[in-house]
């Protein structure tokens, strides 16, 4: 039985967020932001695929976004969309990938300012209380990552 259609189902619920992000991205930058947010993510597609609502307390202001999940039951891999409320006509390229020893690994292929640059979302701690998000982007093709925001989960009541 191909159990991967539930790699998510840790996700559903309430949470409170901690973000920490870079204020910009692949020039060097080490200067991070912190920010809080909440997001709730409940089940679609019969279980095949998961939605979350995002509220982000940016320092310059809150806005809301969106994640779409779907999940290939032939392949075990998930496809991985975010709707920032800012744009709402448009919905980011899809990072695909998959569960290993509960680590969580997508990858795409986008644009920066421009120039290509390789997407990494990676899920880790799903196991615990306090799962963790990373996005990471390279300019080299993937052999060096900058890790430029993080989302650590905390469970919240309803």
């Amino acid at each position: 039985m191909n159990t991967s259609e539930h790699d998510f189902d840790f996700l559903h619920g309430h949470w409170r967020v901690e973000h920490h992000r870079l204020r910009e991205r692949l020039n060097g930058c080490t200067d991070w932001e912190r920010f809080d947010g909440t997001c709730t993510a409940w089940p679609v597609l019969g279980g095949q695929g998961n939605v979350d609502d995002n509220l982000l307390h940016l320092p310059g202001g809150s806005y809301r976004a969106a994640t779409l999940r779907s999940h290939n039951p032939h392949t075990g891999r998930w496809s991985i969309w975010w709707l920032d409320g800012r744009q709402p006509h448009q919905l980011d390229v899809p990072v695909v990938g998959h569960f290993d020893r509960g680590v969580g690994t997508f990858f795409s292929e986008d644009v920066l300012d421009g120039r290509p640059i390789r997407v990494r979302f990676r899920w880790t701690d799903t196991q615990t209380a306090s799962p963790l998000w990373e996005q990471a982007f390279s300019a080299d093709a993937g052999r060096h990552w900058e890790a430029n925001w993080t989302m650590r989960f905390h469970r919240a009541p309803a």
